[in-house]
């Protein structure tokens, strides 16, 4: 995408004052993501080991029309998702993971280390370091560590030493606790734990489940199947939608789109997100991707690095940044966004409406994505436009029924 974007993309940069942290960088991220991260080149080549592991892992995954929900509806909208449910740890998180896991063991890393929120990247890199023979630490938000046993337990089944996060094995670690025992913990706190864990380990590299260039690179896989999908089918989007936290799934959905809709227009991207993270709603700067400082400063939508959430049960949404990429178009006018209510009753009663009629359960940071094509295809059926609307259903919810029990009262 960056040779395609409508300026260049702003660079990572230092702080004024203080340590150089793109020094840093360079020493806890892969080799082929640091290249990947600024490349000029508009197609990168998927190595065969990783072409195997996306076959072995589901892909190419199916688009479906929505034809119930559309009925049930009642809108002359047509409604497409993709089914990235369809993956071994039940998220489209895989397809990043296998490909920075194969890189690892091709650099000769023996272990990595990451964070997660919502527990899908965190099991996404569990299974990824079991199939490449790696050792994984996943530094995890607490307040979701603690409802989410199952998934806890699903990392621990693929060997991943799963940790609580702020925990007391890192320096950041100890000072959150140190200030608040109690605390619930955030993405940004979990990134910085992550990071603290590459840094001094030994044969240890850090694994980044969203934000970056080459995240989003890995995973615009899902909008290549999807435009193929959608030509078979002779059709052209008119609204695309994904929810956003970091931004991966909806990057990947879209980024292939972009280029013809930069050119000639016709699509709206829409990204949906909580209002207790609007981060596409916040400020375009420069600001830190982590709590404690140890990464670049980058120019992003943000709502400030330091910021207390409030926790959600889509806690994937719960992070303070977006990506620098989503956040230059969304700077440009070519990303509207969304925010659902904090409570989430609304995205959840949506996602009960899709189960009913689709049969399939998507996560709760799925639900917003759902919530947003339902939406959509309500104020198509007042105005009778038959647009054609796709949306990204970037995981399954099925070690998430406690929160649906929660918010449904079920």
């Amino acid at each position: 995408m960056l040779p395609d974007l409508p300026e260049p993309l702003p660079p990572p940069r230092d702080p004024e004052e203080g340590q150089p942290r793109l020094k840093r960088l360079e020493e806890v991220l892969l080799r082929h993501a640091r290249e990947q991260e600024v490349s000029d080149r508009r197609w990168i080549p998927i190595p065969d080991g990783i072409q195997d592991l996306y076959e072995q892992a589901g892909r190419p995954r199916p688009l479906f029309r929505a034809f119930r929900l559309e009925e049930a509806l009642g809108t002359p909208a047509r409604l497409y998702y993709k089914a990235e449910f369809y993956s071994p740890t039940g998220s489209h998180k895989v397809n990043t993971a296998l490909a920075q896991a194969w890189y690892a063991r091709e650099e000769g890393y023996t272990r990595v280390a990451t964070e997660t929120g919502a527990g899908q990247w965190g099991t996404a890199v569990a299974y990824a370091s079991a199939l490449m023979g790696l050792d994984a630490v996943v530094y995890w938000v607490r307040n979701v560590y603690e409802w989410k046993v199952d998934r806890r337990g699903f990392m621990k089944t693929y060997g991943a030493d799963v940790v609580a996060s702020p925990s007391e094995r890192t320096t950041v670690g100890k000072g959150v606790l140190k200030e608040n025992p109690d605390h619930p913990g955030s993405l940004g706190i979990a990134v910085s734990e992550g990071l603290e864990e590459a840094q001094r380990e030994e044969g240890t590299i850090y694994c980044l489940g969203s934000v970056l260039n080459h995240v989003l690179l890995h995973q615009t896989i899902i909008g290549l199947e999807t435009k193929a999908q959608l030509e078979r089918a002779e059709e052209v989007p008119d609204v695309m939608i994904s929810c956003v936290g970091g931004g991966s799934n909806f990057g990947g959905f879209i980024l292939p789109f972009v280029p013809e809709a930069l050119k000639e227009g016709g699509i709206r991207f829409l990204a949906t997100q909580s209002e207790a993270a609007p981060n596409l709603q916040g400020e375009y700067r420069y600001d830190y991707a982590d709590h404690a400082e140890l990464t670049p400063m980058l120019k992003m939508y943000t709502l400030g690095h330091q910021k207390d959430l409030q926790p959600i049960m889509g806690d994937g949404l719960r992070y303070h940044g977006a990506a620098p990429i989503l956040s230059l178009l969304r700077s440009k006018g070519l990303i509207d966004t969304l925010a659902y209510p904090a409570d989430e009753r609304h995205v959840f009663q949506r996602a009960q409406s899709f189960i009913a009629t689709e049969g399939f359960l998507p996560a709760p940071e799925s639900a917003y994505s759902v919530a947003g094509a339902i939406d959509e295809a309500l104020i198509c059926k007042e105005s009778g436009e038959e647009k054609v609307i796709v949306f990204n259903i970037s995981g399954h919810g099925l070690l998430d029924i406690p929160a649906y029990r929660e918010k449904l009262g079920i």
